[in-house]
């Protein structure tokens, strides 16, 4: 397995550079980054399966895997990605989503991140997700190909010592959404609940914004899938989504609970830019959701990074102050101090740096301090906005 190494402090705070600046759909930096602190790796697995002509393909896919401290055996959530449109699934790189694993891991879970058949290494000419012309759509067969390989890689989990399939989640965001649905809908031994950011399929936000093709095909197609006993999910959406509106998440969640199945299920206020990709840019909204939701099954460790108090350690524009390098002060406080609110720095044990600001999202304060953290060491923040919230050294930190 590749791994991120050492490296000298220059390494450390060029791979902070790197990762604070944020993309938006699948949270992936640049490749050579590693989050060395959630313990990531990637493994891969085959997978069969069939799309809806009925081919049948046996193929390997990429995990990437995180896991939290300890021996474990620690709970499971399988987090999916969505559907980028068109060609753009050949140069899609492997999902891993840090920033939701990062919060995930901390709550005590491994977090597995299938990249599915048809992405990115497994792009070409098999695509088990396709679904048919925009007034015909088949939502089953591409459902079934999804959660066929949630399945396959739960099955590799319990090949793991540190993983406890008897309580396992599964999540996801878009068509990653829909996939948690229909895993949620085969009442898989050991699941728990399921998670869905701006679940469903068939959108076109550029030819029909708003309006997906197959709208009312989709919720015959979960009412159908629907009967009381399934594991309780939570659906979250935001208004201003331009893959599906605000009228047919709705409709989908009235057809769902009608069949009898479970979902709480939240509009979230709209954002900056497409509410589709709230699970990105609104955190600090579906953070405490997921929380509580999280809790009512059972998982109620703390996980969530709050904003410490101001200190009178120095005044936010005092860069000498800052306890890392020059060089770091030069490559990343700088930088953290031209930008604008809200922003937030953290600083590591033996030098690692990370910031994080509005253009990446929001949950600065997290962020911040998972970028630090990847490179293994222990951060704690340094300055918020315009506060400095760092109360000195630790006691025995070097």
């Amino acid at each position: 397995m590749r791994q991120a190494g050492p490296g000298t402090r220059w390494r450390w705070a060029l791979c902070a550079l790197l990762g604070a600046a944020s993309i938006a759909w699948a949270q992936t930096p640049a490749p050579e980054v590693w989050a060395r602190d959630l313990r990531e790796e990637v493994v891969r697995i085959e997978v069969t399966v069939k799309d809806m002509y009925g081919r049948q393909e046996a193929r390997t896919i990429p995990l990437t895997v995180f896991r939290p401290a300890g021996a474990g055996p620690h709970p499971l959530v399988v987090f999916n990605h969505g559907r980028a449109p068109g060609d753009k699934r050949a140069t899609q790189t492997r999902a891993r989503f840090e920033h939701v694993a990062r919060y995930l891991v901390h709550k005590g879970f491994v977090v597995i991140l299938p990249t599915r058949v048809g992405y990115g290494e497994t792009y070409g000419d098999f695509d088990p997700e396709t679904s048919g012309p925009c007034n015909a759509k088949r939502f089953g067969p591409m459902s079934d190909a999804a959660s066929d390989q949630v399945l396959a890689t739960v099955r590799y989990a319990a090949t793991l010592p540190d993983v406890d399939t008897t309580r396992w989640l599964v999540a996801g965001q878009s068509v990653g959404g829909m996939t948690a649905v229909a895993t949620a809908a085969r009442q898989p031994a050991g699941l728990l609940g399921g998670i869905s950011f701006a679940g469903g399929g068939g959108g076109e936000p550029e030819l029909r914004p708003g309006d997906p093709c197959g709208a009312n095909a989709l919720g015959r197609y979960w009412g159908g899938l629907a009967k009381p006993g399934l594991p309780p999910m939570l659906w979250l959406y935001w208004k201003q989504d331009r893959y599906w509106g605000e009228r047919h998440p709705e409709q989908w969640h009235q057809a769902w609970t009608a069949g009898g199945a479970q979902a709480e299920f939240h509009s979230l206020p709209a954002i900056d830019g497409d509410g589709h990709f709230g699970l990105d840019r609104n955190m600090e909204g579906w953070l405490p959701l997921v929380d509580a939701f999280l809790g009512r099954l059972g998982f109620q460790k703390p996980a969530i990074a709050v904003r410490p108090p101001a200190t009178a350690w120095a005044a936010v524009t005092d860069v000498d102050a800052v306890p890392i390098s020059a060089q770091s002060r030069e490559a990343g406080y700088a930088r953290f101090l031209a930008a604008k609110s809200p922003r937030a720095f953290a600083i590591g044990d033996r030098g690692a740096w990370g910031f994080a600001t509005s253009a990446g999202g929001d949950y600065v304060t997290g962020r911040a301090l998972g970028l630090c953290q990847r490179h293994g060491q222990t951060c704690r923040l340094y300055a918020v906005d315009d506060d400095v919230v760092w109360t000195g050294p630790e006691r025995g930190s070097r």
